[in-house]
């Protein structure tokens, strides 16, 4: 096997997320290849920029430190199975991407079987199936190499700037309070987005 987490780490994972599943899976072995390459963020502070809302997002949030209540996690509503991180101390950085082929031809037919389950039309005999699959799935991801799950480069953007404290602004519409970045301003009023795009539809 040549995940190198522990069963600790990876069962923290299963419970804060909730259940078993590939993307979770996929997300263990990527916060793997962070804390390999970069450490984790108690030792120096570290930025992840995920590029998916996917299972796996979770696994890098218990596993790396980085999380989107602390700013240090990033999401880009992208659609890709890619993840960045940077250690700000020195500028080391890597993105990774995982290659779907890595699942092999059983992924395919698991990923079709899945979809099948979800839309409630699968026999008992596919559900069978998929949960053998699901089985191979899971020790192919933790027996693979890193290198066999991501390609890796540098990546193209810099690291993104630290979260910070901003004043918080009365909507002029809904008299809720919001951050100062996410306001929008017409007339000479102050709005928050959902109040200012109705204003705008009224225009």
């Amino acid at each position: 096997m040549h995940c190198t987490l522990t069963p600790d780490q990876i069962n923290k994972a299963i419970e804060f997320h909730g259940h078993e599943c590939p993307g979770l899976w996929i997300g263990l072995r990527a916060a793997e290849l962070c804390l390999n390459k970069l450490g984790h963020n108690d030792q120096s502070p570290i930025t992840a920029v995920v590029e998916t809302d996917m299972c796996g997002v979770d696994a890098i949030q218990v596993l790396t430190g980085c999380t989107l209540g602390k700013g240090n996690l990033i999401h880009k509503d992208l659609g890709k199975m890619a993840f960045s991180f940077y250690r700000r101390a020195d500028g080391k950085s890597l993105r990774a991407v995982f290659q779907r082929r890595a699942m092999g031809e059983e992924g395919e037919e698991m990923r079709t079987l899945t979809k099948k389950i979800f839309s409630g039309q699968a026999t008992d005999e596919e559900k069978s199936r998929a949960a053998k699959l699901k089985q191979k799935a899971r020790e192919r991801i933790f027996e693979a190499q890193l290198s066999e799950l991501f390609t890796t480069k540098e990546p193209e953007e810099s690291v993104p700037r630290p979260a910070k404290i901003l004043d918080s602004l009365e909507c002029s519409s809904c008299r809720e309070h919001t951050m100062e970045s996410r306001t929008r301003r017409f007339d000479g009023q102050v709005y928050c987005i959902p109040c200012f795009d109705r204003v705008e539809q009224k225009i």
